[in-house]
């Protein structure tokens, strides 16, 4: 559920941080309702879906994507942002369409930036899901839950938590690597390492 939660998320927030992006005055309003919603705590956002959509996953669901949004969004616009209009004219220039200069240019120079959002975003997500378990939304929150309600089930919540935690610290891992993957610094390094083995072979 964390896993599509994140995708929806992401799906919204792009659009979003497109909109901010070209319409810098959207900013400051559109980043302050996002930071509004975020500051509700996670249980009451959840309580105030469920007449919308039901004790269920959906309600979950959606506050796990409301949630997450003021990071995803706010980490997409600093990365649009922190692109320099001369590199994307200098891209024009070359004669790249639109839809090759997002792909070529703009994912590869937002994506460390993005990626260290996700990675928060991930997080988070993972903590509404244990809580949404007790809305019926299912998951590895059941068996902290279930523990809870079974007095002296210690055993149950001390999965459940081991488990929960676990489940973070691989996603946290996981989208780390990819974020040190994608660092400009390190393809930096990478492509002066391949020059000096070039040059060591040349000369050789």
């Amino acid at each position: 559920m964390t896993f599509f939660t994140l995708v929806i998320a992401t799906l919204v927030a792009l659009p979003i941080a497109l909109l901010i992006t070209r319409f810098r005055w959207l900013n400051v309003p559109v980043l302050g309702i996002l930071g509004i919603l975020y500051t509700v705590p996670s249980l009451a956002l959840i309580i105030l879906l469920v007449p919308l959509f039901g004790l269920n996953a959906r309600s979950v669901i959606v506050a796990m994507v409301l949630y997450t949004q003021v990071i995803l969004v706010r980490s997409l616009v600093v990365g649009l942002q922190s692109i320099k209009p001369a590199v994307l004219e200098a891209a024009t220039g070359m004669g790249m369409s639109a839809w090759q200069r997002w792909w070529q240019i703009q994912v590869p120079l937002i994506l460390p930036i993005f990626l260290a959002g996700l990675r928060i975003a991930a997080i988070v997500a993972i903590a509404i899901a244990t809580i949404g378990a007790k809305f019926g939304a299912g998951g590895l929150g059941t068996l902290l839950f279930d523990g809870i309600a079974q007095a002296g089930r210690y055993d149950k919540i001390w999965a459940g938590a081991i488990v929960v935690s676990l489940l973070a610290f691989a996603l946290n891992a996981a989208i780390l690597s990819l974020e040190w993957a994608t660092s400009p610094t390190r393809r930096i390094r990478q492509s002066a390492r391949q020059k000096r083995q070039l040059s060591q072979l040349t000369q050789t």
